[in-house]
Protein backbone atom coordinates (compact mmCIF):
# COMPACT_ATOMS: atom_id res chain seq x y z
CA UNK A 1 0.00 0.00 0.00
CA UNK A 2 1.54 3.29 -1.18
CA UNK A 3 0.75 6.58 0.60
CA UNK A 4 1.52 9.80 -1.28
CA UNK A 5 2.98 13.10 -0.16
CA UNK A 6 1.19 16.37 0.56
CA UNK A 7 -0.57 17.87 -2.54
CA UNK A 8 -0.06 14.62 -4.49
CA UNK A 9 -2.58 11.89 -5.26
CA UNK A 10 -2.89 8.50 -6.92
CA UNK A 11 -3.82 10.23 -10.19
CA UNK A 12 -0.58 12.21 -10.55
CA UNK A 13 2.23 11.13 -12.81
CA UNK A 14 5.00 10.71 -10.19
CA UNK A 15 2.77 8.47 -8.09
CA UNK A 16 1.64 6.38 -11.08
CA UNK A 17 5.24 6.00 -12.19
CA UNK A 18 6.24 4.73 -8.74
CA UNK A 19 3.29 2.32 -8.66
CA UNK A 20 4.39 0.99 -12.02
CA UNK A 21 7.92 0.37 -10.74
CA UNK A 22 6.60 -1.48 -7.68
CA UNK A 23 4.02 -3.70 -9.38
CA UNK A 24 6.67 -6.32 -10.17
CA UNK A 25 6.88 -7.05 -6.48
CA UNK A 26 3.20 -7.58 -5.65
CA UNK A 27 -0.23 -5.99 -5.88
CA UNK A 28 0.00 -2.22 -5.46
CA UNK A 29 -2.76 -0.27 -3.72
CA UNK A 30 -2.68 3.52 -3.87
CA UNK A 31 -4.11 5.56 -1.02
CA UNK A 32 -5.66 8.99 -1.61
CA UNK A 33 -5.43 10.81 1.71
CA UNK A 34 -8.49 12.79 2.79
CA UNK A 35 -8.62 16.19 1.15
CA UNK A 36 -6.64 14.86 -1.82
CA UNK A 37 -7.56 13.24 -5.11
CA UNK A 38 -10.71 11.12 -5.04
CA UNK A 39 -11.09 11.10 -1.25
CA UNK A 40 -13.52 13.34 0.57
CA UNK A 41 -12.94 15.23 3.77
CA UNK A 42 -10.20 17.71 4.61
CA UNK A 43 -6.47 17.21 4.93
CA UNK A 44 -4.89 17.00 8.36
CA UNK A 45 -1.46 17.53 6.76
CA UNK A 46 0.09 14.43 8.26
CA UNK A 47 -1.60 14.45 11.65
CA UNK A 48 -3.97 11.91 13.18
CA UNK A 49 -6.44 12.03 10.23
CA UNK A 50 -3.72 10.68 7.93
CA UNK A 51 -2.74 8.01 10.47
CA UNK A 52 -6.37 6.87 10.41
CA UNK A 53 -6.38 6.87 6.60
CA UNK A 54 -3.37 4.54 6.49
CA UNK A 55 -4.98 2.38 9.17
CA UNK A 56 -8.18 2.12 7.14
CA UNK A 57 -6.22 1.21 4.00
CA UNK A 58 -4.37 -1.59 5.79
CA UNK A 59 -7.65 -2.88 7.23
CA UNK A 60 -9.26 -2.80 3.77
CA UNK A 61 -6.39 -4.77 2.27
CA UNK A 62 -6.72 -7.39 5.00
CA UNK A 63 -10.49 -7.55 4.47
CA UNK A 64 -9.90 -8.15 0.76
CA UNK A 65 -7.77 -11.18 1.57
CA UNK A 66 -4.23 -9.80 1.68
CA UNK A 67 -2.13 -12.02 3.91
CA UNK A 68 0.85 -9.65 3.79
CA UNK A 69 0.71 -5.84 3.75
CA UNK A 70 3.71 -3.54 3.36
CA UNK A 71 3.09 0.19 3.69
CA UNK A 72 5.25 2.53 1.60
CA UNK A 73 4.84 6.19 2.56
CA UNK A 74 6.39 9.25 0.96
CA UNK A 75 6.95 12.61 2.70
CA UNK A 76 3.64 13.30 4.49
CA UNK A 77 2.70 9.70 3.74
CA UNK A 78 6.03 8.53 5.13
CA UNK A 79 5.39 10.16 8.47
CA UNK A 80 1.84 8.83 8.52
CA UNK A 81 3.06 5.31 7.71
CA UNK A 82 5.60 5.46 10.55
CA UNK A 83 3.04 6.66 13.06
CA UNK A 84 0.44 4.12 11.93
CA UNK A 85 2.89 1.23 12.12
CA UNK A 86 3.69 2.27 15.68
CA UNK A 87 0.22 2.83 17.12
CA UNK A 88 -2.38 1.91 14.49
CA UNK A 89 -5.10 -0.63 15.11
CA UNK A 90 -4.19 -2.60 11.96
CA UNK A 91 -0.42 -2.85 11.82
CA UNK A 92 1.27 -3.79 8.53
CA UNK A 93 3.82 -6.57 8.16
CA UNK A 94 6.59 -4.11 7.20
CA UNK A 95 6.90 -0.38 6.61
CA UNK A 96 8.95 1.76 4.23
CA UNK A 97 9.24 5.50 4.86
CA UNK A 98 10.72 7.73 2.15
CA UNK A 99 11.63 11.41 2.67
CA UNK A 100 9.77 11.62 5.98
CA UNK A 101 9.88 14.49 8.44
CA UNK A 102 10.97 13.71 12.00
CA UNK A 103 9.29 16.63 13.83
CA UNK A 104 6.48 19.10 13.20
CA UNK A 105 6.53 22.72 12.00
CA UNK A 106 9.71 22.55 9.95
CA UNK A 107 10.61 25.96 8.55
CA UNK A 108 14.31 25.41 7.95
CA UNK A 109 14.06 25.32 4.16
CA UNK A 110 12.53 27.60 1.54
CA UNK A 111 10.10 24.93 0.25
CA UNK A 112 8.80 24.29 3.77
CA UNK A 113 8.35 28.01 4.43
CA UNK A 114 6.19 28.06 1.31
CA UNK A 115 4.21 25.08 2.59
CA UNK A 116 3.56 26.88 5.87
CA UNK A 117 2.43 29.99 3.97
CA UNK A 118 0.00 27.72 2.13
CA UNK A 119 -1.31 26.29 5.39
CA UNK A 120 -1.36 29.37 7.59
CA UNK A 121 -2.59 32.25 5.42
CA UNK A 122 -5.98 32.91 3.89
CA UNK A 123 -4.43 33.46 0.46
CA UNK A 124 -2.44 30.25 0.76
CA UNK A 125 -5.43 28.15 1.73
CA UNK A 126 -7.41 29.55 -1.21
CA UNK A 127 -4.54 28.73 -3.54
CA UNK A 128 -4.37 25.20 -2.17
CA UNK A 129 -8.06 24.69 -2.92
CA UNK A 130 -8.32 26.37 -6.30
CA UNK A 131 -4.97 25.59 -7.89
CA UNK A 132 -3.61 22.52 -6.14
CA UNK A 133 -6.97 20.84 -5.57
CA UNK A 134 -6.46 20.10 -1.88
CA UNK A 135 -8.99 20.72 0.87
CA UNK A 136 -7.40 21.77 4.15
CA UNK A 137 -8.87 21.08 7.55
CA UNK A 138 -8.70 23.26 10.62
CA UNK A 139 -5.38 23.57 12.47
CA UNK A 140 -4.67 20.82 14.98
CA UNK A 141 -6.22 21.54 18.38
CA UNK A 142 -3.23 19.81 19.99
CA UNK A 143 -0.05 18.48 18.42
CA UNK A 144 -0.05 14.69 17.93
CA UNK A 145 3.14 12.77 18.68
CA UNK A 146 5.72 13.40 15.95
CA UNK A 147 7.23 10.50 13.97
CA UNK A 148 10.46 10.63 15.98
CA UNK A 149 8.49 10.10 19.20
CA UNK A 150 6.87 6.90 17.91
CA UNK A 151 9.32 5.27 15.51
CA UNK A 152 10.97 3.14 18.22
CA UNK A 153 7.60 1.44 18.81
CA UNK A 154 7.55 -0.04 15.28
CA UNK A 155 9.93 -2.87 16.23
CA UNK A 156 9.85 -5.79 15.75
CA UNK A 157 8.20 -5.00 12.39
CA UNK A 158 10.76 -4.63 9.58
CA UNK A 159 11.40 -0.93 8.93
CA UNK A 160 13.19 0.75 6.03
CA UNK A 161 14.04 4.47 6.16
CA UNK A 162 15.06 6.11 2.86
CA UNK A 163 16.21 9.70 2.33
CA UNK A 164 17.91 11.61 -0.46
CA UNK A 165 20.99 13.70 0.18
CA UNK A 166 19.51 16.44 -2.05
CA UNK A 167 16.12 16.66 -0.38
CA UNK A 168 15.19 20.35 -0.55
CA UNK A 169 12.28 19.99 1.91
CA UNK A 170 13.70 17.93 4.78
CA UNK A 171 17.50 17.90 5.25
CA UNK A 172 19.31 14.72 6.30
CA UNK A 173 18.97 15.84 9.91
CA UNK A 174 15.44 14.37 9.84
CA UNK A 175 16.62 11.03 8.50
CA UNK A 176 19.44 10.81 11.04
CA UNK A 177 17.09 11.67 13.90
CA UNK A 178 14.59 9.02 12.82
CA UNK A 179 17.32 6.42 12.27
CA UNK A 180 18.78 7.02 15.73
CA UNK A 181 15.35 6.81 17.37
CA UNK A 182 14.41 3.68 15.42
CA UNK A 183 17.47 1.84 16.66
CA UNK A 184 19.79 -0.73 15.07
CA UNK A 185 17.00 -3.02 13.86
CA UNK A 186 15.93 -0.51 11.19
CA UNK A 187 17.38 -0.62 7.69
CA UNK A 188 18.53 2.85 6.64
CA UNK A 189 19.56 4.14 3.20
CA UNK A 190 20.91 7.53 2.22
CA UNK A 191 20.47 7.87 -1.55
CA UNK A 192 23.11 10.01 -3.31
CA UNK A 193 21.61 12.55 -5.69
CA UNK A 194 18.00 11.87 -4.70
CA UNK A 195 15.59 14.75 -4.14
CA UNK A 196 12.23 14.53 -2.38
CA UNK A 197 9.60 11.77 -2.24
CA UNK A 198 7.76 10.75 -5.44
CA UNK A 199 9.55 13.31 -7.58
CA UNK A 200 12.93 12.00 -6.46
CA UNK A 201 12.14 8.33 -7.06
CA UNK A 202 13.97 6.39 -9.76
CA UNK A 203 13.29 2.95 -11.17
CA UNK A 204 16.43 1.37 -9.62
CA UNK A 205 15.58 2.77 -6.19
CA UNK A 206 11.93 1.68 -6.39
CA UNK A 207 12.99 -1.78 -7.45
CA UNK A 208 15.44 -2.03 -4.58
CA UNK A 209 12.67 -0.98 -2.19
CA UNK A 210 10.42 -3.63 -3.74
CA UNK A 211 13.06 -6.33 -3.27
CA UNK A 212 13.62 -5.24 0.35
CA UNK A 213 9.87 -5.36 0.99
CA UNK A 214 9.47 -8.88 -0.36
CA UNK A 215 12.53 -10.17 1.46
CA UNK A 216 11.52 -8.53 4.74
CA UNK A 217 8.21 -10.42 4.82
CA UNK A 218 9.62 -13.71 3.51
CA UNK A 219 7.98 -13.61 0.10
CA UNK A 220 9.21 -15.68 -2.86
CA UNK A 221 9.85 -14.87 -6.55
CA UNK A 222 8.73 -11.63 -8.14
CA UNK A 223 5.24 -11.10 -9.59
CA UNK A 224 5.17 -9.61 -13.12
CA UNK A 225 1.43 -9.34 -13.67
CA UNK A 226 -0.11 -8.11 -10.41
CA UNK A 227 -2.52 -5.18 -10.85
CA UNK A 228 -2.22 -1.63 -9.59
CA UNK A 229 -5.25 -0.65 -7.52
CA UNK A 230 -6.14 2.98 -6.75
CA UNK A 231 -8.25 3.54 -3.66
CA UNK A 232 -9.95 6.48 -2.00
CA UNK A 233 -10.19 6.46 1.78
CA UNK A 234 -12.68 8.45 4.15
CA UNK A 235 22.19 0.62 -5.50
CA UNK A 236 21.70 3.56 -2.94
CA UNK A 237 24.42 4.08 -0.35
CA UNK A 238 23.83 2.77 3.16
CA UNK A 239 24.12 5.17 6.05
Amino acid sequence: MVAHGFTNSTARAPFLRLAGYLRRFGEVRGLDFRGHGRSGGESGVGGDPELLDVDAAVAAARADGATTVVTVGLSMGGGAALRQAAVGAHRPDAVVSVSAVSRWFVRDTVPMRRVHWLLETTAGRRLGSRVLGIRLGAPWPTNPPAPVQLVSSIAPLPLLLVHGDRDAYFPLEHFRTLAQAAGPAATVWVVPGMGHAENGMTAPLAERIGRWARESVGRGPLCDDDPVTRAAVPEPARR
